[in-house]
């Protein structure tokens, strides 16, 4: 049995236990380097497998890919001819992407790839600005733990992807870390917001940023997290605006025009 002791005279006190406790650290899993399939999809791409969202997906993947240049052509006859289609579902098509600004649709011309302006890129890149420094102070509010965890295993995915993949493939994982940042905000305005103005950046950036520059640097995505993990709200938006000015001023508005060959562009080669 054990035996109580007594404290002897002017002895100290045993030190009380702080009742706050510092809130649980979860552990990352070793990144395992992924597969390009895995990755995630292109910010755009719509669902269904209608033809309508085939031909849709198709040429705005030969976008983002680069495979389809600013400017270039997209006749109506040879889209209907490469999808087997008629004249009313490509231009329903057409009507989508020009709506998404993924093409412009001009008078008695045709529909080519979209050519967006340096007046265009710098309205939206300001309106991103705007909205994801709103987005990241409300994440830094909200994020849980287990929330910077997950940001910083992507972090860690991005980096692999970064040195594995092609441009656009590792620029997908780059607009996801913003994506995920908005679902953290707990907005889904604001989510849906930034959706649409992270696909007009993909498009501005896919057509573009030259050749081997990386369309969002990995360690401003690192420094973003550290704020948000610290609860400095408004370091990670100052962070977060300086981010994307650079990306901003990284774009150069010139690129070479694809080829002729329409179906290679698309892939369909």
């Amino acid at each position: 049995m054990a035996t109580k002791t007594t404290p002897r005279a002017g002895a100290r006190p045993p030190r009380a236990t702080p009742s706050t406790t510092a809130p649980a650290v979860v552990p990352l899993k070793a990144a395992t380097p992924l597969l390009e399939s895995e990755l995630p999809g292109l910010p755009g791409l719509r669902t269904g497998d209608d033809v309508e969202t085939r031909i849709y997906n198709t040429v705005y993947e030969s976008v983002m890919t680069q495979r389809l240049t600013p400017g270039t052509k997209l006749p109506e006859a040879s889209l209907c001819e490469l999808f087997d289609v008629r004249r009313a579902t490509v231009r329903k098509v057409l009507q989508a992407l020009a709506h998404d600004h993924i093409v412009e649709l001009r008078p008695n011309r045709g529909a080519i790839v979209a050519e967006p302006t340096p007046e265009e890129t710098r309205q939206v890149f300001e309106a991103r600005r705007a909205l994801e420094g709103s987005i990241v102070r409300l994440a830094t509010r909200h994020a849980t733990p287990e929330d910077i965890a997950s940001l910083r295993q992507q972090l860690e995915e991005e980096h692999h992807a970064m040195h594995r993949f092609t441009q656009p493939a590792w620029a997908r994982l780059a607009s996801a870390f913003h994506l995920r940042l908005a679902e953290l905000s707990r907005n889904p305005v604001l989510q849906r917001y930034l959706m649409e103005l992270v696909s007009r950046c993909s498009l501005i950036v896919a057509l573009y940023e030259p050749p081997g520059k990386a369309s969002c640097e990995h360690e401003e995505h690192a420094r973003v997290v550290d704020l948000i993990a610290q609860g400095d709200a408004d370091g990670a938006a100052r962070e977060m605006e300086a981010h994307l000015l650079a990306l901003e001023h990284s774009i150069t508005l010139q690129q070479e025009r694809s080829d002729n060959n329409l179906a290679r562009m698309l892939g369909m080669a």
